[in-house]
């Protein structure tokens, strides 16, 4: 990957934090295009639940000196105390710590759409899901319906689904980044699939070659770790109903089946729909004994918890409150461990995407965040102009070639 030569690191903002002046010296796609679109940011509001880490970091430093005014969450259980800290000591309106819960998370999003923003800057859905309600008329009429709100993006498949599944549609655009092709290809497969093993191996200590194991979905996060997996020599097995992306796998050199045919075997398993309750009770009774559970997708629900816990005569917990392994011991003698309860591993136990994944994922938010702001978009879910999309692609490519 090019890095940025000496001159262009001095130009660079800096928070005076290790991991974030770290980050921005191999995010220079992001470093330009928040430069070159400084005028379509400058003076707004943005409203961010993003995971709090060094990346995002980077990004609200850039957003910060092109003008804009950024106030954020992040998501339970994955902030880095000491760069939302980083942050605040900058000026930046930081809500929440790494130990919230749902309910802080809650609250915290309402905190952050108390700014009256322009723009939203949302994962997984949640930002989004209350500004359209407050837009709506649902929401705190103290905020008087958002009236500034242009619109917004979301980053994931788990958000864009939730927000194209609201009965009425945001009265706003949003821009799905995972609806780019290049996002999928460059962050999800790549960036995910080594961020997630990497994290697995950070939490465990496990080894991974002649291991069995399944990833329970075949998008790109799911292929990406399945192939990340299979390189370090583990044994992999795929569940993919979708007959497509079922054909992709195998076509990579992985078994594909049944998900009650694979869980027997299973020794690893990653959870990589994006859907809830995917790992059920019946699903739960068919798992390997000692098997160990790792959670990929936005949001840690793809276990049905109440299943577990009706299964659960005890539980044994190793490790901190939010990356904790969690040994269930099971009424017919099986033990099951669920790695910081199915939270994403990359981020509960490893430091997130690669730097490089990330230059180009959050490129796509802020200049997605600049069309919003520029452009005569359709209110609802929708992917990013392909034109603009097309001209992140060649940015990139010239990066990784030059």
């Amino acid at each position: 990957m090019h890095s940025p030569s000496p001159a262009s690191a001095r130009a660079l903002p800096s928070l005076g934090h290790d991991g974030t002046d770290w980050a921005l010296r191999y995010m220079p796609l992001l470093t330009s295009t928040v430069r070159r679109h400084a005028a379509a940011l400058a003076g707004k509001r943005i409203a961010m639940c993003l995971h709090i880490e060094p990346k995002t970091a980077a990004l609200v430093a850039l957003l910060t000196e092109a003008g804009a005014e950024v106030t954020l969450t992040g998501s339970p259980g994955t902030t880095q105390d000491d760069t939302a800290d980083a942050l605040r000591a900058a000026g930046v309106t930081v809500h929440g710590r790494r130990r919230d819960g749902l309910d802080d998370h809650h609250r915290n999003i309402q905190r952050v759409l108390a700014c009256d923003p322009h723009l939203l800057l949302d994962n997984g859905g949640d930002l989004t899901v209350a500004a359209a309600a407050t837009a709506s008329g649902g929401g705190d009429g103290g905020r008087g319906g958002l009236p500034q709100l242009i619109g917004g993006t979301e980053e994931t498949t788990t958000g864009g689904l939730r927000i194209r599944a609201l009965g009425t549609p945001p009265p706003f655009p949003v821009v799905v980044i995972n609806d780019s092709r290049l996002k999928l290809l460059v962050e999800n497969e790549y960036g995910v699939g080594q961020s997630i093993v990497q994290g697995f191996m950070n939490a465990t200590n496990l080894m991974l070659p002649g291991v069995r194991a399944t990833v329970v979905g075949a998008g790109p996060c799911g292929i990406g770790v399945a192939d990340t997996l299979a390189r370090l020599g583990a044994r992999v097995g795929v569940a993919e109903p979708d007959p497509y992306r079922a054909l992709e796998a195998v076509m990579r050199g992985h078994e594909v089946g049944e998900l009650a045919g694979l869980l027997p075997r299973t020794q690893l398993l990653f959870l990589a729909t994006g859907r809830p309750g995917v790992i059920g009770g019946q699903e739960l009774d068919a798992l390997a004994d000692g098997a160990v559970v790792a959670g990929v997708g936005h949001m840690p629900w793809e276990i049905d918890e109440e299943a577990l816990a009706a299964r659960s005569v005890a539980v044994t917990r190793f490790g901190s409150v939010q990356d904790e392994r969690a040994v269930h011991r099971l009424r017919d003698g099986r033990e099951i461990t669920v790695l910081a309860g199915s939270r994403m591993i990359n981020l509960t136990a490893a430091k997130g995407n690669p730097i490089q994944a990330m230059d180009l994922g959050l490129t796509l938010q802020a200049r997605s965040l600049a069309a919003v702001a520029t452009l005569p978009l359709e209110a609802g879910a929708q992917p990013l102009p392909a034109e603009v999309d097309r001209e992140i692609a060649s940015d990139f490519l010239a990066h990784l070639t030059a």
